[in-house]
């Protein structure tokens, strides 16, 4: 073989070697499955000693793809942090959950705009509400016998009046109503009927996946009840809830009122409660369902889906 013909021959076969490992490593990108799983970065137990315990909620979904944070928990030095120590970057987000207004699940949203400032945030719309609101100038009485200097606007006020935010520049979207924010992926939007948190509206993620209803939830102020119930009209079947089931000062009877009605009436598959839902409804839940209850203390990654396979 003439020198030239070695050289043609040696630089054919690097270029298949290439082409195949090129083909190769996008093969293994296409066939390697998308996370599904949910990671507590904030709240008040745990195993994990690298984080910081505090009283709130805080967790990274991802699932089909999507990075959303819900709730950003109740400081932004110990959100940071907990996100560090779990080797999570909130620049990479795709959008995220407010639940509520409540500051134990909004005071870590000034280290969250730090680190992704344009960010797409759903959040519950109230009237006046921390996250910003609206209002048609019709709500209130005109009384066109006042002299222009003592009315609103000199009489001509706006279609439509806009109300500030607690963080200015942010991309808040506001919402009121259930609402599909991705493929399979549902805001739950309930609105609290409970002494203390009455007319509190209040979001839940709601992910249909092929195993059922995925429910990451805030605090529950409406009832976890109710929010298990509002999915299911998507999809009946409920796999798995996550988050704070707002048990923490309810007595025997209604926790165990509400822990029935989770696994008998509403056919729940698994819980992971967390936050707010309280120690003695954490016992209940875990005597009733067995090993369908998962611990999810902060740190702890949870599949969203495969249990039972």
């Amino acid at each position: 073989m003439t020198t030239k013909l070695r050289e043609v021959s040696l630089t054919v076969a690097i270029l298949i070697l290439v082409g195949y490992a090129a083909m190769t490593s996008a093969n293994q990108a296409t066939s390697s499955p998308a996370k599904t799983q949910i990671t507590v970065l904030y709240d008040a137990f745990g195993k994990d000693s690298a984080m910081q315990k505090d009283w709130g909620y805080a967790a990274l979904i991802e699932y089909g793809g999507k990075r959303i944070l819900f709730d950003t928990g109740n400081n932004p030095d110990i959100l940071a942090h907990n996100a560090k120590a779990k080797n999570i970057d909130l620049a990479k987000l795709d959008f995220v959950v407010m639940s509520h207004r409540h500051g134990d699940h909004m005071g870590g949203l000034t280290y969250l705009l730090r680190a992704n400032p344009k960010v797409k945030i759903y959040a519950p719309k109230e009237a006046f509400g921390v996250y910003g609101s609206d209002l048609p100038s019709s709500f209130y009485r005109k009384d066109a016998s006042l002299p222009l200097e003592q009315r609103y606007y000199d009489g001509v006020p706006p279609e439509v009046m806009r109300f500030g935010t607690a963080w200015p520049g942010a991309n808040f979207q506001l919402v009121d109503k259930d609402l599909e924010i991705a493929p399979d992926m549902h805001l739950i939007s309930l609105v609290s009927d409970k002494p203390g948190t009455l007319e509190l509206r209040e979001l839940s993620l709601a992910i249909n996946t092929p195993d059922g209803m995925v429910i990451v939830v805030g605090c529950s102020h409406p009832g976890i009840d109710k929010i298990v119930a509002a999915a299911s009209v998507i999809n009946p079947r409920i796999h798995l809830i996550v988050g704070g089931f707002h048990l923490v000062v309810a007595n025997d009877a209604d926790i165990e009122r509400i822990v029935t009605a989770l696994h008998d009436t509403l056919k729940v598959e698994y819980v992971a409660p967390g936050h707010c839902t309280g120690e003695p409804a954490f016992a209940a839940l875990k005597k009733k369902f067995g090993e369908r209850y998962f611990y999810a203390g902060i740190g702890a990654t949870l599949a969203l889906t495969g249990q039972g396979r």
